[in-house]
This record gives C-alpha cells, structure tokens and sequence, in this order.
C-alpha cells in the first residue's frame, strides 16, 4: 500500500495533479481575443479545455467559447455565460483582468479566471502564470549553441507578463553556454500583430541574427519571416509546439508548449469544494503545465550535444536543481 502511494504522490509531481471526474456538471466558457485555432496562446487554452471535456464527457463538461473578442466587446460575452449559468469563465489574457474583477463582484457565485497573472485575486477568481522562464531558459541553451553569426534575435509582444519571463528566461539560457552572444529584443505591441512580427523578424536578420524566436501568437508573424529564407540558416525556436507543424516548422529546432489542462481541472476540483477563486495556479515543467518538443527533421543543426544539453536544462529546472533569476535580467 505504501509503495503505491508513493508512487501516485511521483506521479502528481511530475505530470501535475490527480483529479477525479467532476461530482456534478460543470459548465465553462472561454473568451479569447484571437481564435481557438490561433497555433498558440488561444488555442493552448482551448484544447486545454476540449482535453477535459473529452476526457470526463459532455454529460458532466459543457463547453462553450467566444473569439476575437476585445476587452470592450468581452464584457457582454461573460455577462451572458454568467447569466445562463456557466461556472467557470475563463478570461484567456491580461488584457480582460479590470474585466473580471468588475463582474466578479456582480455574480459572486461564478468562478471567473484570467491569466496571465500572478496576482492573488479575489474569492471568486482564479489567476494563473505559467512560469515560462523555464520553457525559455531551454530555448537560449540551443539558441546559444546554435548561433553561427553570435547574434540572436527575440520578437516580443509587450514586455509583461509571461512573455517578460519567456525573454528573460531565454536571455539567461543563451548567456549560460554563449556568454558572448549578441541578443536584440524588440516588441510589437500587441499580442496579434502578425505584421509588425514580421517586419521585427526581417531587422532581426538584416542585423545578421540567424536564431530567433518569440512569444504570444503574435509570433507566428516572425516565424513566417523566417521561414522566407529558404536556402540560408536561420533558425528558430518556438513558444509552442503546434508551430512544429506549420508548413514554417522545417525552420523550427524545437519548441515548448502550455499544458492548461492542469490548471482547468484544478479549477473544477476546487470550485466543487467550495473554493470559487482566491488563488494563484502556476504553470511549471515540475506540475506538467510545459510541454517541449525537438524537431528532429531539423538536421544536423541539432546536434547530439545540443539536445543532451537542453535535456539537461530541463532535468535541472524539473528537479529545481536550477533556479532561474528572471528578474534580474535587464535589457
């Protein structure tokens, strides 16, 4: 009996927490300035939540969701789910945080949620964070490795957020194995400025960048330029794994992913034991929350020791063997 114990408490650690099937039904929606079908930050959530309704059924998780919503236009969606009912509404984005904290006090009985935050909300609402300096660390380790010119090339959305620890995290990966290199980090603006991603991507390159890389679906605008340089090596690594299989994913070496599914049945789980919110719910390699992948159709670009040393990067994030400073990266 012992031993299977421990053995579940190992399992909970490494691929996140045990949850049983929902006691009653469980209705959830999700609000999303892009679309479910975005290859990153929206649909990251979304087959988050398709995951969990497939995996317990539609008799005990209804599903529903609202796209390319703004922040202005959000505010109706998640006033009509709330009225009809649902239990958790998922405000997928920062952007909707003065949103939920406004209806929070007008349905006190939903659970509402938005991320990504590392604040501590109210009692009916749940922030959650994934602690993406660690998918970015790994980055930087190839990213250093890789680099040819010494110049590496970083397409941001705004400087918050996970996206802040996603840079940070890849600028000390990179600094860890290539203390010499050159990374230039710029900013869109706007989490879905594919445009503007592309047009950062291209003065990255003409900089002699020849690795980049980015977060938010804003990226996959950078990865597109990229990808235009057909016959020359320049490479990438993503922020999420679907970009692996984009037509642009021969450009990818390898990229990490968002797992939300954790972090939508701990919300299930707590709501229906009475906490509707109040908490913070991260994401980390440790809990399952990250997902990392190689692209081993790349080539010789990654080498048997370019992948043994960001296996062992992750190894020593996942066993916290390696903390990772994020904040006291400036640039």
């Amino acid at each position: 009996m012992k031993r299977i114990v421990a053995l579940l408490l190992a399992l909970a650690l490494v691929g996140g927490a045990l949850y049983g099937a929902p006691k009653s039904k469980v209705k959830i929606a999700l609000i999303i300035e892009s679309t479910v079908d975005d290859k990153g930050w929206g649909q990251a959530m979304h087959d988050a939540i398709a995951a969990v309704q497939k995996k317990y059924g539609t008799a005990l998780v209804e599903y529903n969701y609202s796209e390319k919503m703004k922040p202005v236009d959000a505010g109706s969606a998640a006033r009509q789910y709330a009225s009809r009912g649902f239990d958790i509404i998922i405000a997928h984005g920062a952007q909707f945080k003065n949103l939920v904290l406004e209806l929070s006090e007008e349905f006190p009985k939903t659970t509402f949620a938005f991320g990504t935050n590392a604040d501590i909300g109210p009692k009916n609402v749940f922030t959650y964070m994934p602690m993406s300096e660690e998918t970015g660390y790994i980055n930087g380790v190839i990213a250093g490795m890789v680099t040819k010119t010494g110049i590496i090339g970083v397409v941001g959305p705004v400087d918050a957020g996970d996206s802040a620890r996603y840079n940070r995290g890849f600028w000390l990966g990179v600094k860890a194995v290539n203390p010499k290199a050159e990374i230039k980090v710029a900013h869109t603006g706007s989490f879905a400025d594919y445009v503007k991603a592309a047009e950062l991507a291209q003065t990255h390159i003409k900089a002699n960048a020849d690795v980049l890389t980015g977060a938010a679906q804003q990226a996959t605008g950078a990865l597109r330029a990229v990808a235009e340089y057909k016959d020359k090596p320049i490479c990438w690594l993503g922020q999420d794994t679907l970009q692996l299989t984009m037509p642009e994913g021969y450009k990818v070496i390898a990229a990490a992913s968002y797992d939300y599914t954790a972090v939508v049945e701990a919300m299930i789980d707590k709501r229906q034991t009475g906490t509707l919110g109040g908490e913070n719910i991260p994401l980390t390699f440790r809990n399952g929350g990250f997902i990392y992948k190689f692209n081993d159709s790349v080539g010789p670009v990654l080498t048997a020791a370019i992948r043994k040393a960001a296996e062992q990067a992750k190894a020593d994030i996942t066993a916290q063997r390696l903390k990772l400073d994020w904040q006291a990266v400036k640039y």
